[in-house]
Order: C-alpha cells, then structure tokens, then sequence
C-alpha cells in the first residue's frame, strides 16, 4: 500500500487542484492513502480539505496536524503515521499526472532491491519564464529535474526532488528520520535534509533511482523568479549545507569547501560562454547563485530574514 504525504504550510490556493489530481489517478483507491500534515497552517486548508473528502468518499484520506514548525517535523509526522509501506511525498504546490502513483506501485512491487526512487519535476509557471534562466537556474528556482526517458541511477551527487520522491517505509527504520535542524521552516528557505537522508542510504549502500514516468508539475509564482527570493534562497542554501556538513565533521566541510571551490570554476566557464553568446544576465545569474551559497557555506552570512 502507498502513503501519499503530502506536507503543507499556508497553500490554500495550490491545495485543492493537488488533491484532484491525486483523485484523478488511475491508481485502484483501495491502494493508496492520502495523509495530509497540516504545519500550522492560518489560512483555509483544513475546509478545502474537508470538502474535497465530501467529494470523495472512497479515498482515504487522513487530516493530521505537526505543532512543530518546519518541513523536516511535518515529513517525520508522515513518517510515523502512515499505514503504507511505500511513502511518497509529494508538494503542496504542485500536479501529478494520471499514472503518477501506479508508476511507483509497479516499480516497487516488482524491484524489491530499489529503497527510494523519484521522478522529473517540470515547472509549470503562473506568468512566463524569465530571459535569464538557465537549466541551472531552473534547478535552483523551480526544482527542475529531468535525467531522460530511461530507468538509470542518479548521477554523482544527484537525488530526487524532495517534492517527488517515494520510500520504502523501512528507510527510516535503517537510516532515521529527517534532521529538523535542515529543512525549511515557515518562510525560512533553509534545506539539505533530503540530501542528508540519501547521503545515509548510499553510505550503506541502498539503491535510488530516477524513473522517467512520475512526472510532478510544480507551480511557479512570479514572486520566486524574482531577486529577493533568489537572494534569500541561495544564501540559505549555503547556510544549510554548512550545519549539515558541520553536523557530520570538519572532514565533511572541508571536502565540501574544494567542491565549491570546483564549482566556481565551472560557474566561471559558464558566465563567459553565455557571455560570449550575447547572453550575460544568464551567466550573472549563475554568479550571483554561486556567490551567495559560498558566503552561506563559509558562515560569512549566518542569518537571513
């Protein structure tokens, strides 16, 4: 059975439109459950919510509530309540496709060495995409991911997009739960608890991989292309990646210090590419990016607003 978690804070607006299109899977509901943790929302999910069980009566559909703030405490609540044996989380500001929760039912039925896996996720924008978006930037902005048309594992470094991305229940059992020191929190953009868990499961060996079906649409609002949130996010990118380095060991830091270090490096090959294509404000963006998750990453910047 499937546990769909879905963890939300303040996202009235995208609520309901999710929920129907998990209503609209081709999935038999006898297979799945749909948990909802509500994080301390103040605006109107718990009636969206009530009124899409009046709707639909054959799912079942579980309200529960994480007085902890913070997306890492709401995904552990999930965690602890689900009934499946297989969790999927999925955004709160986002759409799946008709097939979406088959895809992972089949693949986990029928592998039963693959611990987690995920999907792409493709923006899908209230208003346009910007001239100086790159794949790049895309990532960073709208959690982009899409590896190709085939099975394969992730590449190096690589692990699916915390908003679609499915367990084996068991995972935690083995590896523990999400560190709610990472993650966001409220308006905090804070993350690497993601990347913490899947650092566990590839350290003992676990298999992850990128199936090409589970498409996942998460909805872009203009206020995130544009720079204070660009600013804000990035900062706290290396904000993160500092305390979850830091939580492992001066080692872990360091090595992850010379992979900035890289990364600069390539960013600067990029900048002069676009340059050189007539394209600048792609590859200031990409310096701007760079330059704010070192700062995060070094502790020069230890706060953002």
């Amino acid at each position: 059975m499937l546990t769909v978690i879905i963890c939300t804070y303040n996202r009235a607006k995208y609520i309901g439109n999710l929920l129907e299109s998990i209503a609209a899977n081709d999935l038999p509901k006898s297979e799945y459950e749909v948990l909802l943790v509500d994080n301390n929302c103040t605006d109107n999910t718990q009636e969206i919510c009530e009124a899409f069980t009046k709707v639909h009566p054959d799912i079942q559909f579980h309200y529960t509530y994480e007085p902890e703030q913070g997306l890492s405490a709401a995904r552990n609540k999930g965690i602890k309540e689900a009934h499946g044996d297989i969790l999927v989380y999925i955004d709160d500001d986002a759409l799946v496709d008709t097939h979406y929760l088959r895809t992972y039912a089949d693949w986990f039925a029928a592998h039963p060495e693959t611990m987690a896996c995920g999907g792409p996720i493709e923006p899908l924008y209230e208003t346009a995409e910007p001239d100086w978006m790159t794949s790049y930037t895309r990532a960073l902005l709208c959690a982009w991911m899409n590896y190709g048309n085939k099975v394969r594992a992730y590449p190096h470094g690589r692990y699916p997009g915390g908003g679609n991305a499915a367990y084996r229940k068991t995972v935690f059992e083995k590896v523990g739960l999400f560190n709610t020191t990472l993650g966001r929190k409220g308006g905090n953009l804070m993350g690497s608890e993601e990347k913490d868990i899947f650092d566990k499961m590839h350290t003992l060996g676990m298999q992850v991989l990128y199936l090409p079906t589970p498409v996942l649409h998460h909805i872009i609002p203009q206020s995130k292309l544009e720079r204070p949130y660009f600013d804000r996010l990035t900062l706290q990118m290396g904000i993160s990646e500092r305390q979850r380095t830091l939580s492992i060991g001066t080692g872990k830091q360091l090595k992850r210090i010379v992979a900035e270090v890289i990364k600069w490096m390539g960013t600067i090959v990029l900048f002069c590419g676009y340059t050189l294509q007539l394209h600048p404000a792609k590859g200031i963006a990409l310096l701007r990016f760079r330059y704010n998750v070192t700062r995060g990453l070094l502790g020069i910047v230890k706060r953002v607003p």
